[in-house]
């Protein structure tokens, strides 16, 4: 699989919320670091996230990509992300994987956006 077709079945499962295609693009040890849950394993990161959505819709607007020279690749997109309880979110972020060393799989997820805008809507949710 090439590094950019594993990006896109990523937004895919993202888009899709499923749970097992998300999952099986990371390797079994893989860490997420994101800006609203913090440092978690990937499984449980997106089991976590999932949990927190309605529907997610992303656009790709650029792939970064240095995977020949290293082992990274970013993406950055347009994040519509619709919460549990109805509350649509909108932002660019850029989501800069490490590959695990076959190149096929994610062993590092670390998500970069302004969470500002969000962040009382994001905290809202998680309360209740």
């Amino acid at each position: 699989m090439t590094t950019r077709q594993l990006c896109i079945d990523y937004l895919k499962a993202l888009n899709e919320g499923n749970l097992a295609d998300v999952r099986g693009l990371f390797s079994d040890n893989a860490k997420v670091v994101s800006p609203l849950y913090g440092v978690l394993d990937a499984f449980d990161f997106y089991a976590d996230l999932f949990k927190d959505t309605n529907r997610s819709e992303t656009s790709l607007l650029n792939v970064f990509d240095s995977s020949e020279m290293s082992k990274s690749v970013a993406l950055h997109f347009r994040y519509e992300w619709t919460l549990a309880d109805g509350k649509l979110v909108s932002f660019e972020c850029v989501d800069v994987f490490e590959l695990n060393d076959a190149r096929d799989r994610f062993e590092k997820l670390t998500i970069i956006y302004d969470t500002a805008p969000l962040r009382q809507d994001f905290d809202n949710l998680r309360r209740t």
